[in-house]
């Protein structure tokens, strides 16, 4: 039976390994810091286990490389799989390579686009992104509002990787807090992808602002696309105590450059939490026992308030 669950946090996330087990682990790449977080959390979690062993693998931001490292592990014999797919679109032949072998599979961190009908030794870990951008635009929204621009107020949208379902779900968020009664004194002046890239994000917001357009706010898809704005701005000069800047994931320079007083809003994504929660999820579907098909981490919202909580 096809479930979902709204996970209270890692208490929940209980394993069973009866004997030993071999997962293996496609990430989409190894030079992202999120991803980074994920993948020790799911490290982390197998050392400190018997007889489990993990092998993780960098597909490099290729779809055909990560389908052939899955079709690789199904060889081998691993008991299960976990994915954080490169295109989350491309996830139906990853599906079908596993039902196949009779191997099961968890997604984690990015939804499938077959997140609804995945087979029943199939699952998906993540954090429901109708929450993440959501938080973050609205915290936004209301932070313009008390500096006294609800009269009106002008934005740019940073978009991660069009082909990624958190990039999509996130910019239609912010859409939809945007075009409240509350919110919708705020006009986008333009948004743009920056595939998650702080470097792609630097350079794009140094062409908004050579462009000379008033604006109030930054509101990036993630932080690593927020710092690169950030990064831009100061380099242009700008006092950061004047633009609202937010992002998505509370990764360590999120938080740094929070407590500079330059990111005026995150929201924590626990990547170590989504990571343990796959490994804990592959590990029971391995053993023949029944796995809730949607596993939420929640989104925590994180401001200089309560900043402190997130510190460590």
């Amino acid at each position: 039976m096809k479930k979902t669950l709204l996970a209270a946090g890692l208490s929940t996330l209980m394993v069973t390994t009866a004997s030993a087990e071999t997962i293996g682990v496609s990430m989409a790449l190894f030079d992202d810091n999120f991803l980074t977080v994920l993948r020790n959390g799911m490290i982390e979690m197998a050392d400190g286990m018997d007889n489990v062993e993990i092998q993780v693998e960098d597909a490099q931001n290729d779809v055909a490389k990560q389908l052939d490292q899955i079709n690789n592990f199904i060889a081998s014999g691993v008991d299960a799989v976990i994915v954080n797919p490169v295109d989350t679109s491309a996830t139906q032949a990853m599906t079908a390579a596993a039902e196949a072998a009779g191997v099961p599979l968890v997604y984690v961190n990015r939804q499938p686009i077959n997140v609804d009908s995945l087979p029943d030794n199939q699952a998906f870990v993540a954090s429901n992104e109708i929450e993440s951008g959501t938080l973050e635009a609205f915290e936004i929204c209301k932070n313009l509002r008390a500096a006294g621009k609800g009269g009106g107020a002008r934005a740019y949208v940073l978009m991660g990787e069009l082909s990624n379902q958190a990039a999509v779900q996130r910019t239609k968020d912010v859409e939809d807090i945007l075009g409240t009664d509350m919110c919708n004194f705020i006009t986008v002046v333009d948004q743009q992808t920056a595939n998650w890239s702080r470097d792609e994000a630097q350079d794009l917001m140094t062409n908004w602002l050579s462009a000379g357009e008033p604006f109030d706010a930054v509101i990036a898809n993630n932080d690593e696309m927020a710092i690169g704005a950030i990064q831009a701005m100061k380099a242009a000069g700008i006092d950061m105590a004047s633009v609202e800047v937010g992002g998505v994931d509370a990764t360590a320079d999120a938080l740094a450059a929070m407590a500079a007083g330059d990111l005026d809003v995150t929201v924590f994504q626990n990547a170590a939490g989504q990571g343990a929660g796959a490994l804990d999820a592959a590990l029971k579907l391995a053993a023949g026992e029944a796995v809730d098909q949607k596993v939420y981490i929640p989104f925590e919202l994180v401001t200089p308030a309560n900043l402190s909580n997130y510190a460590k």
